[in-house]
């Protein structure tokens, strides 16, 4: 399984984002979360599916419940010496659409366990993707600012970096002194990218072999997309799954299911955990899934076909482009790594009364607003009331919900949690 906070940009109208890999074909191995185009739903050749016509109506395919020979069988595992391996690193990602990045701040993202940020160069015109850590003491690169010189700052220690990856500016060392900042471990790592069809990608590697890998290999093009004739919409969600798990239809008919909700507090309701499967599998061994379970019919196609690529191409297990990336616990998000409520308020006598008050504050100005526009609509018809005291009435009912508000922000930015963007400050 992909980390919990890998990135997979998902299409709409025909983005062309990495989809779930496509089925295997003989004689080569295709290429999963780099294809061009969407995921074809041909079925594979030793598949069978019923298609009947009737007139000029088509039925839908019909799968046959007894066919041991119709589905495709899981395949033996080939040795390593055998068969060419997948190389996970030997394509092009997608970073995001660059309608949704801010070129006045520093972007990180996470994929295959490589943490990369990138941010706009505004001299050369450019975005850039580099490592996102900082060589001196590996901050996140994606918490700093780019400053007055266009340049990418680590705000830990103000170390700047210009386009080409190379340290400009060192502010702790002595201005007289030797010129540490050009020393190459002063530099951080940049890859190769490019913005196509108005997304920007990156290639995972950054070998000097590599820096020339768009003259020899691009990502994936869709000329519709750079048509002005087609409206593009881009849409990018974060999935707290694997990217295998895409290649799963997770409901075939669109209709609500029936389900409790057994715990909701102010924090939401439990999630469905998407590993569960996949721990299943472990336990039964990757390479005897097929043994664990039963796919009879044609659609379960798609899986066994993905199921036998991952095997045969990638020994069951993701290039990941950091080693032991899941030996350490998850990263925690902002609002859970700085929040204010659970590690101090609750334990803080001052500040839990401080909190009750001013949430009752909040709950008194939300009354005394509707308080007072009800009694201007009962005295309108019974108190002979002048403009001055109605727009003063008015005035003061829009004020009471106006620090109702204001008040409530304040609450959340003092006692759960304020986040803070170095870009912006």
């Amino acid at each position: 399984m992909m980390p919990q906070h890998s990135v997979s940009p998902l299409p709409r109208h025909g983005i062309p984002l990495p989809p779930p890999p496509p089925l295997p074909r003989p004689g080569r191995h295709s290429l999963p979360f780099a294809a061009g185009a969407p995921l074809s739903s041909r079925t594979p050749t030793n598949a069978t599916a019923t298609v009947r016509a009737q007139g000029r109506r088509r039925r839908r395919r019909g799968a046959r419940l007894s066919a041991s020979e119709t589905t495709p069988r899981a395949e033996a595992a080939p040795s390593p010496a055998e068969q060419e391996q997948f190389d996970w690193l030997d394509h092009w990602y997608a970073f995001a659409p660059v309608c949704d990045l801010d070129p006045g701040a520093p972007h990180g993202k996470t994929v295959l366990g490589l943490a990369v940020v990138a941010w706009y160069d505004r001299g050369a015109g450019e975005w850039r993707v580099f490592d996102d850590a900082c060589p001196h003491r590996l901050a996140p690169l994606s918490e700093g600012r780019i400053d007055g010189k266009g340049r990418l700052q680590c705000v830990y220690h103000g170390w700047c970096f210009d386009g080409a990856g190379a340290c400009q500016f060192i502010p702790q060392a002595p201005a007289l002194g030797p010129p540490v900042h050009k020393n190459s471990r002063a530099c951080v790592v940049s890859y190769p990218y490019v913005v196509q069809n108005n997304i920007l990608w990156f290639y995972p590697r950054a070998e000097p072999e590599y820096r020339d890998v768009l003259q020899r290999k691009r990502p994936p093009y869709v000329p519709e997309i750079d048509d002005p004739g087609f409206v593009t919409v881009y849409g990018i969600r974060d999935l707290p799954y694997g990217g295998n798990l895409t290649s799963v239809r997770l409901r075939h008919i669109a209709m609500s299911l029936f389900c409790s909700i057994s715990e909701l507090s102010d924090s939401g309701f439990l999630s469905v955990e998407f590993f569960l499967q996949e721990r299943k599998f472990a336990a039964a061994g990757l390479d005897n899934w097929q043994k664990a379970c039963y796919v009879p019919t044609s659609s379960d196609d798609m899986v066994i076909a993905f199921r036998n690529w991952f095997r045969k191409f990638c020994n069951n297990r993701v290039g990941w482009a950091t080693p032991q990336v899941d030996q350490l616990p998850p990263t925690p998000t902002k609002d859970q790594l700085m929040e204010r409520y659970w590690s101090h308020v609750v334990q803080c006598t001052s500040c839990s009364a401080a909190l009750k008050a001013m949430k009752a504050l909040e709950v008194a100005l939300q009354i005394a607003s509707v308080a007072v526009i009800g009694f201007l609509a009962i005295a309108k018809g019974t108190l002979a009331i002048s403009t001055v005291q109605r727009v003063v009435i008015v005035s003061t009912a829009v004020l009471c919900f106006a620090a109702s508000r204001w008040l409530a922000n304040f609450i959340q930015k003092n006692f759960y949690f304020q986040d803070y963007i170095h870009a912006y400050k």
